[in-house]
């Protein structure tokens, strides 16, 4: 209920203020002005109805969805266009504070009609922007992800495991706006790269699995070497986790639930560990989840001493109790790279990286994916989707 009450102040703090500095300054009629104001109001209250009324309902996905779609879409425009509403604000406020201090014959020449006007200007100015960022970011983050090429040198790396190539996705989301099509287009393109191993690190869907079965099917034809290798992401235990956990290991996925596996690759083995999510803490989960207890050291125990060990962890804030148990190379998705305004600012307060691959430790590794699909609002802006491959070496 407290974060219901939050999360209604906050959609109505940033909706109302983008409908106070945009519809005032429009000089609408009084009907047009209505309209607009309940157009708005409809808008805001998309994302809540859909999650709180359709988003498990079995009577109408198809309405399900639609609302979602204009829901998350509406949200990502708004949230493009609140910041720079502020911005020009704070700017227009700091101008006249400015002129009146120091006597600009500026501000003694506006009158009513000049201040409009400029309001009216930049307003459309937002507008534009506002609109061709979102559909951009939309471009983004419905198009097929681009491959990413990363390579990591792993210390003590037995010669046979030179070149061994890591295929990570993560973060899919399959829900109301990713489907099918989406996920076959990223299983293509897992299998064009010819993996030794898939990390599949968290967050396969948003939904129910008795509705999201057949969008994740495609996840079956994953195909590599050494197989394909899944943890939990928090969306996961919103969405069921238990049922989640059986439908990937149904579609042939090793589960990793704070364990490992040893793989044998020619004369080489490497260990490949996976922890929950971090939020699956004792306080969080019932008695009959408690193996979903969030514990890297579990993760990685009973080990080989020589064969290095990787580590899925869908969370970057799992490095610090990872960092005590050892790893050469962590896994970690979650971020989304930021993924939309304001989360590029917020996600840094949570998380130790915001993407891509950083040395930690002692000559340790920790990547963290951009993400292969996307959460809420179909947009992403200047963090592309991704599909990972990971390229082992030894380190010199």
């Amino acid at each position: 209920m407290l974060f219901l009450l939050i999360s209604v102040v906050i959609f109505g703090t940033v909706f109302g203020y983008c409908g106070w500095r945009l519809i005032g300054p429009a000089q609408l009629t009084d009907l047009a002005a209505i309209a607009a104001w309940a157009a708005l109001f409809v808008l805001a209250s998309m994302t809540h109805i859909y999650h709180m009324v359709l988003r498990d309902s079995k009577l109408k996905p198809g309405l399900a969805d639609l609302v979602a779609w204009v829901a998350y879409t509406s949200l990502a425009w708004v949230a493009l266009t609140f910041p720079l509403l502020v911005l020009r604000d704070l700017g227009w406020l700091l101008f006249l504070g400015a002129s009146k201090l120091f006597a600009h014959p500026l501000t003694a020449n506006l009158d009513s009609e000049k201040v409009v006007f400029v309001l009216q200007a930049t307003n459309l100015g937002i507008v534009i922007i506002s609109t061709i960022t979102t559909g951009l970011g939309m471009y983004q983050a419905r198009r097929r992800p681009r491959v990413v090429e990363v390579t990591v040198p792993i210390r003590n790396l037995d010669p046979a495991l030179h070149g061994f190539r890591i295929v990570q996705i993560c973060d899919i989301h399959v829900g109301p706006t990713i489907k099918e099509k989406f996920v076959a287009a990223v299983v293509e393109t897992v299998n064009e790269l010819q993996p030794d191993l898939v990390a599949v690190v968290g967050d396969l869907a948003d939904g129910p699995v008795e509705q999201l079965r057949p969008h994740v099917a495609p996840l079956g034809e994953l195909r590599s070497r050494h197989g394909s290798f899944f943890v939990t992401g928090n969306h996961d235990y919103y969405s069921g986790v238990t049922e989640w956990v059986a439908e990937a290991r149904r579609l042939g996925m090793d589960v990793l639930l704070n364990e490992n596996r040893l793989i044998e690759h020619g004369d080489g083995r490497l260990v490949v560990a996976g922890v929950t999510d971090y939020t699956a803490v004792k306080e969080a989960l019932p008695g009959s989840l408690a193996k979903h207890w969030h514990d890297p050291e579990a993760a990685v125990s009973e080990t080989p001493a020589d064969a290095p060990r990787i580590l899925l962890a869908h969370q970057p804030r799992s490095l610090t109790a990872a960092l005590k148990a050892g790893f050469d190379l962590m896994l970690c998705g979650h971020t989304h790279g930021g993924q939309l305004i304001p989360w590029n600012f917020i996600v840094p307060l949570q998380q130790p990286f915001l993407a891509g691959l950083h040395e930690v430790g002692d000559s340790s590794w920790i990547y963290v994916s951009r993400g292969t699909g996307y959460w809420g609002p179909p947009v992403r802006v200047n963090a592309p989707s991704e599909v990972t491959c990971i390229t082992l070496v030894p380190k010199i």
